[in-house]
Parts: structure tokens; C-alpha cells; sequence
């Protein structure tokens, strides 16, 4: 199992379009083999910053995903949406290995 953490630093004026993007991709990610565990918006400390769980059953499961995600219409358009809406300024990705005991 793998587990990918993504940091964004986001456009504080456009936290409603974040919103919607996210909304996007938890569907998407589920949709593509993924298990989303949501997006996780600023609330108290750091105003720009969002962060996003979710778990592949393996690294190679996780690659069949980004290969599709490139060709797959509505991936496409919701990295179209970001882009247009300027709602992320950066983000970075980490892969995690859960332990659950």
C-alpha cells in the first residue's frame, strides 16, 4: 500500500476554486482505482496551505493512475480548471508507507 501526501500552497483568494478542484479529484482518484481521504483546507495557522490524502494498493497501482490521468477527459479538464482559476501556486508530492499498528 502506498499512500500519496500532496501539500499545496494555495491562492488565498481563490480557496473557493481550490474547493471545487478538490471536490474534483476526490472523485477522479476514487473513480481511477485510489481511495481518497480528502482535502484538509486552512482553518487555524498557515492561510495558504492545503494538504490531500490518498492510498494506492501499490506503487505500481499508483503509476496505472497517473498514465491514466493523463489521457482521461476529466482529469484533464480539472487540471484545466486549476490552471485557469490560478488556485494552486505550487504543491508538493510525498509517497508514504501507512502503519496501522
Amino acid at each position: 500500500m502506498i499512500t500519496v501526501h500532496l501539500r499545496y500552497e494555495i491562492n488565498t483568494n481563490k480557496l473557493a476554486d481550490f474547493e471545487e478542484y478538490g471536490r474534483r479529484w476526490i472523485r477522479l482518484v476514487n473513480r481511477l482505482g485510489g481511495e481518497h481521504h480528502g482535502y484538509f483546507l486552512p482553518s487555524e495557522g498557515d492561510s495558504d496551505e492545503a494538504f490531500a490524502l490518498f492510498t494506492f494498493p501499490s506503487l505500481a497501482d499508483y503509476e496505472k493512475y497517473r498514465s491514466a490521468a493523463t489521457v482521461d477527459a476529466e482529469c484533464i479538464e480539472a487540471y484545466r480548471f486549476a490552471t485557469e482559476a490560478d488556485c494552486i501556486r505550487r504543491y508538493e508530492r510525498r509517497f508514504l508507507s501507512p502503519m496501522f499498528e
